[in-house]
This record gives structure tokens, C-alpha cells and sequence, in this order.
């Protein structure tokens, strides 16, 4: 009952490739190997960027300002306040 041997591990994969078939495999392939890429490029990118300072929060102003025209009605818009 140790590891699997080479028999096992390839009545495995005919019955994943039976399950799933070989166009979907090729797909999730495809988009691993997109997404790989794409984490690669963004760590490249971060670390190749350290010289830019992050930018300040913006600040708020106190008191309650009127919502723009094109906000959205189902939101509700709330002023947070310190207890004294």
C-alpha cells in the first residue's frame, strides 16, 4: 500500500480525460498557464517599481456634502462620528 505505480497513475488520467474530455483539458490548461504568465508579469512589474511613492489617502471633509445626481439610490450615504 506504498506510492502508486506508473499503471495506476495512468488508468487515473484516462478516466479524468474520459470525465472531462480533452477540449476542456486544453482549456483549463490554456488559462493556467494565462494566469501563471500574467502573475509573473505583475511580480516583474512590482518589483521593478519601488521608486514610486504610494499616494496619499484623500482626506474628508467634515460635514455632509450632497450626493451627486448620477449616484446610485440604493446606496446610503452615512457620516461616521467619534464618541466623546
Amino acid at each position: 500500500m506504498g506510492s502508486f505505480s506508473v499503471w495506476h497513475w495512468l488508468i487515473v488520467l484516462l478516466i479524468v480525460v474520459l470525465v472531462f474530455g480533452t477540449k476542456k483539458l486544453k482549456g483549463l490548461g490554456s488559462d493556467l498557464g494565462g494566469a501563471v504568465k500574467g502573475f509573473k508579469d505583475g511580480m516583474r512589474d512590482g518589483a521593478a517599481a519601488p521608486e514610486e511613492k504610494p499616494a496619499a489617502p484623500a482626506q474628508q471633509v467634515a460635514g455632509s456634502a450632497p450626493a451627486p445626481a448620477h449616484a446610485d439610490k440604493s446606496t446610503i450615504d452615512v457620516e461616521a462620528k467619534n464618541k466623546s
